[in-house]
């Protein structure tokens, strides 16, 4: 009898240690062992098993999942419960549920997927059809690795390494969250930077049709358990430069009954022209409906014509060129053109009319007589513009010395020559113009 109570002693010592051990071993299996308080039994249930399982779902070597199986009984017919599987990782919750709808016995499995690195606090709660708890048993605390992928934003330019207005241009927004959207805590995108409002829809950005400026592009995320994720794309679109093109004559300076044309020669082979607008102009008058790269000449009548091209790309940019096209009057001329057109030279073949020769003479003659009368009526005005009169003709004696009608003279130190009148006044003696001024 003795060994009989030692026997199941050591059961219950096992069952014992059995007990505390499990909980901090991988796989663990829990029962309900009070029989003190027992929600599940006063609930018709009895808890057979409880176990949780740690796992890699990565194959990365690290543990990133927890999967808790529930084993359960009831008396009663039939019975509704819901399993709520809590997580908390720095004071955010997540739970995942799972619906039990059974009679007798049956199990359950619940998944929790890790969604950030570090520790997470299990728990799990027992809820009847009324939505009551019935109880919840407390699991361990696991470091689990993040089995959900983070938040993720990326912008992707897909662009020449040059951007101009008109390139194919296109943003490319990646965006993955498998956090928020598992636990219902989504969150909210912003993004900044572009010259249009941007819609969480538009997956990809058209770009092509931007003005030219600096862009410095920006997209954030937040979702309710406070994971973030941003990314930054700087890009600069530069203005098209105007098209680039020349002139091509062919037919300047010969006559109207050979041919002409004026043809558009693009700078470069790698811009294409063909959706470029051609508008061409006769003397500034827009020729109608000639929207081509060559211009016939040909049907200018005689003279000389401004030709001008303006070409337009598709950013409305444009540039004028123009040329002067020389068309001479044809040889076989009706009396009626040749009256009309300008006269042509044919070089020492060319008929002349004395009528010309007499103009001339006629000319030289008119210019002859102005010219006399021009020179005899300056030659008038020169008289009269002579020199203003000095006075009385000055009195030089036989010697030449001036005469100082017997007045004292005195010569200064200058050499200036002096005179004294009986009043005190004094004259002095002017050798260019030889006359007395007074003092």
């Amino acid at each position: 009898m003795s060994d009989k109570k030692f026997s199941k002693s050591l059961i219950m010592l096992m069952v014992l240690l059995t007990s505390l051990v499990i909980p901090q071993m991988t796989g663990g299996v829990f029962a309900e062992t009070s029989e003190s308080e027992d929600p599940l039994g006063e609930a018709g249930l009895t808890l057979i098993a409880l176990r949780n399982d740690t796992l890699d779902t990565n194959q990365d070597g690290d543990i990133d999942s927890i999967r808790v199986v529930v084993v359960m009984s009831t008396t009663d017919n039939f019975v509704n419960l819901e399993l709520r599987l809590f997580g908390i990782h720095k004071g955010q919750q997540v739970v995942e549920t799972q619906l039990m709808s059974f009679s007798g016995q049956s199990n359950a499995s619940l998944t929790y997927d890790s969604w950030a690195n570090g520790e997470h606090e299990l728990s799990l709660a027992v809820i009847n059809e009324a939505g009551e708890e019935i109880t919840t048993f407390e699991l361990p605390t696991y470091l689990l690795k993040p089995a959900l992928k983070t938040p993720r934003v990326t912008l992707a330019l897909n662009a020449p390494e040059n951007i101009e207005t008109g390139d194919e241009c296109s943003v490319n927004r990646i965006f993955e969250d498998e956090t928020g959207p598992r636990y219902g805590a989504e969150g909210a995108r912003t993004f900044s930077g572009a010259p249009f409002t941007v819609l969480d829809s538009q997956d990809v950005l058209d770009c092509s049709h931007w003005p030219a400026g600096d862009y410095s592009l920006r997209e954030t995320y937040r979702n309710d358990l406070s994971q973030t994720a941003e990314d930054w794309l700087n890009l600069t679109i530069s203005n098209r430069p105007a098209p680039a093109f020349s002139l091509l004559t062919e037919g300047n300076g010969n006559s109207t009954d050979t041919d002409c044309s004026i043809t558009m020669i693009p700078d470069s082979s790698d811009i294409d022209f063909t959706n470029f607008v051609k508008i061409w102009r006769i003397q500034g008058v827009v020729f109608q409906n000639y929207n081509t790269s060559k211009f016939d000449c040909s049907i200018l009548s005689a003279g000389v014509h401004l030709v001008s091209l303006e070409v337009v790309n598709n950013e409305l940019i444009h540039t004028i060129h123009a040329v002067n096209v020389v068309r001479l009057p044809g040889l076989n001329l009706t009396d009626e053109e040749a009256e009309s057109l300008p006269s042509r030279s044919f070089g020492e073949d060319t008929k002349t009319d004395s009528v010309g020769w007499i103009s001339i003479g006629i000319l030289c003659f008119v210019v002859a007589i102005l010219a006399f009368v021009f020179l005899v009526r300056v030659k008038d005005e020169k008289d009269i513009f002579e020199m203003r009169d000095l006075g009385p003709a000055p009195m030089i004696l036989e010697d030449g010395s001036p005469d100082s009608e017997g007045l004292p003279t005195t010569v200064d130190d200058e050499g200036v020559l002096w005179r004294q009148h009986p009043d005190g006044n004094h004259d002095w003696w002017d050798q260019d113009l030889r006359i007395w001024n007074r003092w």
